[in-house]
């Protein structure tokens, strides 16, 4: 395999790593460690955002990548919560329970997509996007500030409607699918046609 086709796997990899590094600071608190909290999430960010742009382009975008992007997102993002739960811990007292919520609607996503189609979900909606870019800066101004109330209600109640329309996605599926870009286009492939092309989503 030529070395440009490992890109966006190691990009994907990378993600886990810069997981990692998060607990590492946090658990380690070495000078300025909120700072590079701030700088591993924006790199983890980043090889997110240019994994499946690069995969797509090099046409190598599979369901193995794809799953494997999605599990290791979750892995990244659970050890950011977690880190960043352990530096402001007052912030997510004052949210626990509709912390609680939300994490409930995203392990519902898993049961569901388990429970249909025996694998996990990995649609990368439109919508769901859209929230990581939200919980991304909800998470960089709890680490910096331990504030975050405005933001916090738009992470909740975005994350609330991308994950009711995940669920909704799954169900609509005859058979699982990675990349739907959103409920519009699970119905297009249910009738049998093709998904709407977009340039930076799944052109």
């Amino acid at each position: 395999m030529p070395l440009k086709h490992q890109i966006p796997t190691l990009l994907i990899y990378s993600r886990l790593v810069l997981g990692f590094l998060i607990v590492a600071v946090t658990l380690l608190q070495p000078n300025f460690y909120p700072i590079l909290t701030v700088i591993f999430l924006t790199l983890g960010l980043l090889s997110d955002i240019f994994d499946g742009i690069i995969a797509r382009r090099l046409g190598i975008s599979n369901e193995k990548l794809r799953r494997l992007d999605s599990n290791i997102d979750q892995v990244f993002f659970i050890c950011a919560i977690a880190s960043i739960y352990l530096q402001q811990p007052d912030f997510f007292k004052q949210y626990f329970w509709p912390i609680i919520i939300l994490t409930l609607f995203e392990a519902a996503i898993y049961l569901v997509s388990f429970i249909k189609f025996r694998k996990e979900v990995a649609t990368h909606s439109l919508g769901a996007k859209i929230w990581t870019l939200f919980l991304f800066a909800l998470l960089v101004q709890v680490t910096l500030t331990g504030q975050g109330q405005i933001l916090f209600w738009i992470v909740f109640w975005l994350g609330v409607l991308t994950r009711t329309e995940i669920i909704a996605i799954i169900l609509v599926l005859k058979q699982w699918q990675n990349d739907v870009p959103s409920l519009k286009q699970a119905l297009r492939i249910r009738k049998g046609l093709s998904v709407q092309q977009n340039r930076l989503f799944n052109g």
